[in-house]
């Protein structure tokens, strides 16, 4: 008998034990499923598609303008977090070079990214990168920088043609009575679509004037040291004491332009020089009151509506309601676009526009030299 029972127990055992394995797989199951989205958080299901990943790459153009490294980067990473917890990220800065960023857009459609958000390096060429994402049914966002001639899915960045004119507009101010005083315009790069929209609204000012645009260059890269050499040929052209003020399209050129005259000998509180993108050393420079004026873009709503866009129509929803208010014709098309207000800064606004928005700490802005300057703006 006790052989006849070993030999019904073995089977028995091994039965059971299959049972508990089953049971075990089946309870395992159970777990995946839950935190796939199953009866997740509210953060889970907003991720779409019951938990699915998206790849969403952010391909920006330079770093030469401080911005992006510091501003547009992290503020497009943090609210992507925040919309979609387990989005990828696909991020890669062209360092001004068409050509790589070429290959980085390549690189993330190969990867599988689902939406393209694209601040072009070269706002024609760039077209190349739009077809070819379309070849893939990537949708794509013109950020920040209008791409020519493509069809492009939506376009997010600031009234451009305003900015220019907010520049014009302060300068001229600036200057008192206008009319007959020479001036040198430092545009931004040729092949930038913005850097043409600031010219074109700067125009419209200064044209109407009477100011006399004595040199005007545009400046490859915004490069600072290239506005600066154009300066230093300026100054040279025109005498340095022929020179009432200058146009400078964005805060790296208006600090070559700064430096420049002061290797001149020129007295950069007496002339007054424009800006854009309200960058931490172009402030203090406004401060000190060598910079008259920069323009302040708001980034952190160009990126994170940039990122809520990217979000939507990776899922394949519409945006969100009230997020697009216009459409902006890029040549071939006219692209559902997010127009955004800039505001000119100078001295006497710095504590209630960069400061209260804290796009700027005080602590970054009130250092060394710049802190007596600080406490007369009422920044503190």
């Amino acid at each position: 008998m006790r052989n006849k029972e070993s030999i019904w127990r073995k089977p028995m055992i091994v039965v059971l034990a299959l049972v508990m394995a089953l049971a075990t797989v089946a309870a395992g199951c159970g777990d995946d499923e839950e935190s796939s989205g199953g009866g997740g958080s509210a953060s889970t299901e907003q991720s779409g598609g019951g938990g699915e990943a998206k790849q969403i790459a952010l391909l920006l153009p330079e770093s030469k303008t401080t911005r992006y490294e510091a501003q547009d980067r992290p503020l497009f990473t943090a609210k992507l977090k925040a919309e979609c917890p387990n989005c990828e990220l696909i991020y890669s800065n062209a360092d001004q070079d068409a050509s790589k960023q070429q290959q980085q857009a390549e690189a993330a459609i190969t990867k599988g990214a689902d939406v393209l958000v694209l601040d072009p390096v070269d706002a024609a060429s760039a077209g190349s990168i739009v077809a070819r994402a379309k070849q893939s049914k990537i949708p794509v966002i013109s950020y920040d920088r209008l791409i020519a001639d493509a069809d492009v899915d939506y376009y997010i960045s600031f009234d451009n043609e305003q900015v220019g004119k907010l520049q014009g507009e302060t300068l001229v101010k600036g200057l008192g009575d206008a009319k007959g005083k020479q001036i040198v315009m430092i545009n931004g790069s040729p092949t930038d679509s913005n850097a043409g929209m600031f010219k074109k609204g700067a125009h419209s000012v200064l044209d109407q004037s009477g100011v006399k645009i004595g040199k005007e260059y545009d400046t490859p890269d915004w490069s600072p040291d290239k506005a600066q050499s154009q300066m230093e040929q300026a100054i040279t052209a025109l005498g340095k004491d022929k020179i009432d003020g200058v146009y400078a399209a964005n805060d790296g050129t208006g600090g070559g332009a700064i430096a420049a005259m002061k290797s001149a000998g020129i007295d950069p509180t007496k002339v007054p020089v424009t800006g854009q993108d309200a960058e931490v050393a172009g402030v203090q420079r406004v401060l000190a009151g060598e910079q008259y004026m920069t323009v302040y873009k708001a980034i952190k709503p160009e990126a994170e509506q940039a990122a809520q866009l990217a979000v939507a129509i990776a899922r394949g929803e519409e945006p969100p309601s009230g997020l697009v208010n216009g459409k902006t014709n890029n040549g071939m098309k006219d692209v559902p676009s997010i127009i955004l207000d800039p505001i000119a800064v100078t001295k006497d606004n710095i504590a209630d526009t960069v400061i209260k928005d804290e796009f700027i700490k005080p602590a970054d802005l009130c250092t060394g030299e710049y802190a007596s300057a600080c406490q007369e703006a009422g920044i503190s």
